[in-house]
């Protein structure tokens, strides 16, 4: 896929090669019912330009599980960012925001300083549940004073071109952008490819990329990636090929390298142990009954909030990157 002056943005195979390392998830229970597959952070790659967190699930049948239920929880330092690929969410936070969310629609969180949200299943939610949390890391300068914000784009740029459907939900891609907030260089679309279907996507040099795909199973870069795998793609491309045999669905992130070394624990991105024991405080307060002053409260949640674990035994550290 690119702009080339009448021929479209779809365009022949590359045979452009980089690097490709896999991704390997971990299980992980998310509230009590959803189980997710945690592929950011993960052992060597923390990082894909300021993404930090990226959970998969589904598809899931939620008449059988009971759906998505994580009760009020605090963030601090990132911005979350939902998308789903089938199914309906409902989020609420302190800002008194309540938002169902739909497949190709995005939801954006900013939490600066502190705020606290929930996301659950909605009763009138269809049967199958699947999509992902994505976490953007703030840049310093930011992650204190950008006030906690909600956002909801129920419309997103989106081009189709033999058999490929783009839909940008963060950046800039092929010519499309989203009008989603960001604090830094960096890009999010879905890629949807009928069976057959190819394209060549351009790229920012500059920016190291990670493909999943979701499902059907794709040709990445030259190499294949089956459903709910991940591939590191590095730094250095100026485009990428996608293709695929059947019907598949990819999520394309990208973005400039995020230099400053971070700690992320639980919910909250922090530069330091000290920060972090601070902010657990200031959430934890007196127990679920407590209002915390930093992080608000979600009104009307049928529910207790979710209190911090404890700390671990020994210092938390700032973290690069790439460990």
């Amino acid at each position: 896929m690119r702009p080339d002056g009448g021929r479209g943005k779809l365009a022949g195979v590359s045979t452009f090669e980089r690097v490709h390392e896999p991704l390997e998830a971990r299980d992980v229970l998310l509230g009590r019912t959803t189980h997710v597959r945690r592929l950011v952070p993960n052992r060597r790659r923390r990082m894909i330009g300021a993404w930090c967190f990226l959970d998969h699930y589904g598809p899931d049948d939620i008449k059988t599980t009971g759906g998505m239920w994580v009760p009020p929880h605090p963030h601090t330092g990132l911005q979350t960012v939902t998308w789903l690929f089938e199914g309906l969410g409902l989020h609420t936070d302190s800002l008194g925001s309540e938002q169902l969310i739909r497949p190709g629609q995005l939801n954006v969180m900013t939490a600066g300083h502190g705020i606290c949200h929930a996301e659950v299943s909605p009763g009138s939610a269809p049967t199958y549940l699947h999509g992902v949390q994505l976490w953007v890391c703030l840049p310093g300068a930011d992650r204190d004073s950008a006030p906690p914000d909600f956002v909801h784009l129920a419309e997103l740029p989106t081009y189709s071109e033999g058999g490929v459907t783009l839909q940008v939900f963060m950046g800039s891609l092929a010519g499309e952008t989203s009008k989603a907030p960001a604090f830094s260089p960096l890009m999010g679309a879905e890629i949807r490819l009928a069976a057959g279907a190819s394209a060549t996507l351009p790229l920012e040099a500059g920016f190291e990329y990670g493909a999943l795909v979701v499902d059907g199973g794709a040709e990445v870069g030259g190499v294949h990636v089956e459903a709910n795998a991940m591939a590191y793609l590095g730094q250095g491309r100026s485009e990428l090929t996608v293709a695929a045999d059947g019907p598949a669905t990819l999520m394309l992130l990208g973005g400039a390298p995020f230099e400053e070394e971070i700690v992320m624990w639980w919910n909250f991105v922090g530069r330091s142990h000290d920060e972090i024991v601070e902010q657990r405080a200031e959430w934890n307060g007196d127990g679920v009954g407590f209002v915390p002053p930093r992080f608000g409260r979600v009104e009307g949640f049928p529910g207790d909030r979710l209190l911090a674990p404890p700390m671990p035994t020994t210092r938390l550290k700032p973290r690069p990157r790439v460990t």
